[in-house]
């Protein structure tokens, strides 16, 4: 499976994941001028932006250890572009990670949600 279509999978299974805790997704893959974020969905009052990281092996770190200090600053630009150009959102917001590993079979042998992951700044 190529990297695209692993990252593809990844966020399938993290916005199922979501909805099974309860989050409502709002949209997927919002792209804006600032760049994109995989998920955006509410969890009661507040706005959460999700970044989806997928691995299938912990060779070069977990999932989560991927997101660069330039991606959080990125993810908060995205966030920040979102809230000013949507109309009647939340007041409330933060940006979690989800972290899925896959097994060879393209079954998820680890899903964590990390809540507020990437600080305001």
């Amino acid at each position: 499976m190529k990297r695209q279509a692993t990252g593809n999978l990844g966020e399938k299974l993290a916005a199922e994941f979501l909805k099974k805790k309860g989050y409502h997704v709002l949209q997927t893959n919002y792209r804006c001028p600032e760049g994109e974020v995989d998920i955006v969905a509410r969890w009661q009052d507040c706005l959460v932006f999700v970044e989806v990281r997928t691995k299938r092996s912990r060779e070069f770190g977990s999932p989560e250890e991927s997101i660069t200090p330039a991606k959080m600053a990125k993810l908060r630009r995205v966030a920040a572009h979102y809230q000013q150009t949507q109309g009647a959102v939340p007041a409330s917001w933060r940006i979690d990670v989800v972290a899925v590993e896959l097994d060879m079979q393209n079954r998820p042998r680890r899903m964590e949600h990390i809540e507020n992951a990437v600080g305001e700044s």
